[in-house]
């Protein structure tokens, strides 16, 4: 029994996870908004949730061809999804891609989700807990 309440809490717990780091990067584009050349990013939550939940979380190794080239990741992953750019419905002249409508509703729609797992955990924790002490 134990094993399947360690499972459920573990999913979500990923979940979680993944919507705060979700949230930092929108909230980074935000930040980011009157920065030129700014790149908006995000990542595709259902990849991540999948990749991090069949493990694939490796990162790639970048190739090394000559002995002067800096080791690091081949891109910046979370839990195994790729960090995105966000394509511009309408290019600026500074070349920043943030477009502020888009991130204020993926900010809210984000966050309205997190609290949601929040609340979904703590009923389920009150109810395993209920069935414990009946």
């Amino acid at each position: 029994m134990s094993n399947s309440i360690d499972d459920m809490f573990r999913f979500h717990q990923t979940a979680l996870n993944l919507r705060a780091t979700r949230q930092e990067l929108i909230a980074s584009n935000i930040a980011n908004a009157d920065t030129p050349n700014y790149k908006a990013r995000d990542i595709d939550f259902t990849s991540a949730m999948k990749g991090a939940l069949q493990g694939s979380g490796a990162a790639l190794t970048v190739a090394k061809t000559a002995p002067g080239h800096l080791s690091g990741a081949a891109g910046e992953t979370v839990m195994g999804a790729p960090v995105m750019y966000r394509k511009p419905v309408q290019p600026s002249a500074d070349g920043n891609t943030v477009d502020m409508d888009v991130e204020r509703a993926q900010f809210a729609d984000n966050a309205l989700r997190y609290e949601a797992s929040v609340r979904f955990i703590s009923d389920k924790a009150k109810d395993v807990l209920a069935a414990l002490q009946g």
